[in-house]
């Protein structure tokens, strides 16, 4: 095999599978050692510099990055690694004077921003410190799209929100609220260098061919619209008995909020099988600790009224079967099931929609009439029109609305700038050795089986009768820093040097997990065989080292190594080191050099 290209920064970046796995590509292990050292503010800025809303995140986020952790390949929970960023919100002191300084001169561009949701917020955040000139036009009337119109404020309270949208808003943007963008062709018409659209998924899924549909419909509320109602207080009570459609986490948060709003006997009824539903596991946890059963394997088939009125839902049941090659069919099972109801809540999906968009205007829309939407610069076929967010490829979640955020505004500034905007600068990388001389390092990382510490939740009962009590309590300090001291620090790097190996072997002896090896050279198959652990594991690569003196290569696999830096304390030439990995993705306030957090503010 080829040697590795360590100095490739894409390599070690993948080795970090947390801040990998983020989309925003957040420096995980970097911020939980500053909570570990009680450096909560510096914690949340190295937050705020990539994921724009700790707060917001460490409450709500879908965390890809858990999945990934490492500590998964020691016992069975990863690293609590989104409520970890919650305590740094938590617990930080004023953080306004580290915030950039706005040039009160501009730049003589201009931006119109459509939507104040997630992706546009962050659009905004990372233009303003460039001297853009910013109109940020939005429906509602406060910012924070989706973040404050879907996400019960039990989840995530309004202080919150409101606090990491005002940063932003303090900037210096033009807001325009209460103004609903009827024609883009009017937007164009005006001075505006580049146009953004984060105006998210606002349409929900229907089952307008369902019997009964048109005649039970002011009973049945499409799920979006009437968590927006609920909360802009439009909505204040519901029906005792309460049916809700759907699977996702929107689904959950409808049924969580019916609850508080005085159901008494809310269902949840979902076409999948419950393990197959698309709700993160803790939300389908949340709405069963609060007494809400999820009846899975069941398809509606009628809304049922008597003298006009709804009474119930008719469903059939169904059971999953899968083809040689894992493709889902769900086949009836010949019974039925009748639940009865005083409202249902639909929400079994959201879709794009955009009726303010002429057609006559050089923007391409495709078959599912999305617009069409460079992957990499988030450019329409308009070129002076962005999309991002949910708006761009559909409904996603907040952490790849911002990161949908920070590449659109390195595009929409090199497009601004008169370069093209697939030149993108590469992202920012560094290794810094751990050790202080041949036997002292200022890096420690003993291996312990420390099993995940739970959240602490709100009294129950007192959670279901105010809607705006916030149910997760976060972690106290004392459990913060015991959650912390579980991360295996995978950004801090075995970083092999061939010259100064004797092969004595010692590192692949005092290996934990048998990951370094000593061999033949070969194929990737053959390789991955016959190692001391067999690698089977590809999304994670091999490290390979040649230039010994017997002619083996040093082979380590990636995806099993703890990063317990015992390999080199136990090599008697210095062979091994440990370095830790910084990784930043470029963003468009790094093209001036205008950072977004002062420098004495970063870490490493």
């Amino acid at each position: 095999m080829r040697p590795s290209d360590i100095a490739h920064p894409e390599h070690f970046h993948k080795v970090v599978d947390c801040q990998y796995a983020c989309p925003a590509h957040t420096p995980v292990p970097q911020y939980i050692r500053l909570i570990a050292q009680q450096r909560y503010s510096e914690a949340y800025l190295l937050n705020w510099e990539s994921n724009v809303f700790p707060g917001v995140l460490g409450r709500t986020c879908d965390r890809p990055c858990e999945p990934a952790c490492r500590r998964g390949r020691v016992e069975e929970q990863p690293v609590a690694i989104c409520r970890l960023k919650r305590v740094a919100a938590d617990f930080k002191d004023d953080i306004k004077a580290q915030l950039p300084t706005i040039p009160e001169q501009k730049n003589g561009k201009k931006v119109a921003l459509v939507g104040a949701g997630p992706a546009a917020l962050t659009v905004a955040r990372d233009l303003a410190p460039l001297g853009y000139q910013l109109d940020i036009y939005d429906a509602q009337p406060k910012a924070g799209g989706f973040m404050r119109s879907q996400i019960p404020s039990f989840r995530l309270p309004e202080a919150v929100l409101d606090e990491e949208v005002g940063y932003i808003l303090d900037m210096g943007p033009v807001t325009h609220f209460n103004h609903y963008v009827d024609s883009l062709q009017s937007l164009l018409a005006q001075d505006y260098d580049a146009i953004f659209v984060g105006s998210g998924a606002p349409r929900g899924r229907d089952l307008p061919n369902l019997p009964g549909r048109q005649q039970a419909d002011a009973d049945i509320h499409i799920g979006i619209d009437w968590l927006a109602n609920v909360a802009f207080e439009h909505t204040t009570s519901i029906g005792e008995k309460v049916i809700v459609l759907g699977g996702g986490n929107t689904a959950m948060d409808c049924c969580r909020t019916a609850r508080r709003l005085g159901g008494k006997d809310v269902k949840v009824l979902v076409r999948s099988p419950f393990d197959e539903m698309k709700a993160s596991a803790w939300e389908k946890e949340d709405a069963l600790h609060e007494d809400i059963p999820i009846i899975d394997n069941h398809v509606p088939t009628e809304f049922v009224l008597e003298n006009g009125k709804l009474v119930g839902m008719r469903f059939d049941k169904v059971e999953a079967h899968y083809d040689s090659s894992g493709k889902r069919t769900l086949q009836p099972t010949g019974e039925q099931a009748f639940y009865p109801c005083d409202q249902v809540l639909v929400a079994i999906g959201q879709e794009n929609a955009f009726p303010w968009i002429e057609r006559d205007l050089g923007i391409e829309f495709d078959q599912w009439e999305t617009p069409v939407v460079d992957a990499t610069s988030f450019q329409s076929t308009l070129p002076r029109v962005f999309f991002g967010g949910d708006a761009a490829f559909g409904p996603k979640n907040v952490i790849t609305a911002v990161a949908h955020g920070h590449q659109a505004a390195i595009s929409i500034d090199l497009f601004c700038q008169g370069e093209s905007v697939l030149q993108r600068p590469a992202p920012r990388t560094n290794l810094i050795s751990q050790k202080m001389n041949i036997h002292d390092w200022t890096y420690d990382n003993g291996v312990a089986a420390d099993l995940r510490f739970a959240v602490p939740l709100a009294d129950k009962e007192q959670a279901l009768n105010d809607r705006r009590l916030e149910v997760e309590l976060g972690f106290d300090l004392a459990t913060a820093y015991q959650e912390a001291e579980r991360c295996l620090n995978c950004d801090v790097q075995t970083v092999f040097d061939a010259a100064n190996c004797i092969e004595c072997d010692a590192c692949a002896d005092v290996c934990p997990t048998s990951c370094i090896n000593f061999t033949a050279d070969g194929d990737e198959d053959d390789l991955r065989g016959r190692l001391n652990a067999p690698s089977s594991n590809r999304d994670q690569v091999l490290y390979i080292a040649d230039g010994l003196k017997t002619g083996r290569i040093m082979a380590k696999d990636e995806n099993v190594c703890l990063h317990c830096g015992l390999c080199a304390e136990r090599c008697p030439t210095g062979a091994w080191d440990m370095q830790q990995f910084n990784y930043q993705v470029t963003k468009s306030a790094e093209l001036l050099a205008v950072p977004l957090v002062p420098k004495q503010q970063r870490v490493g």
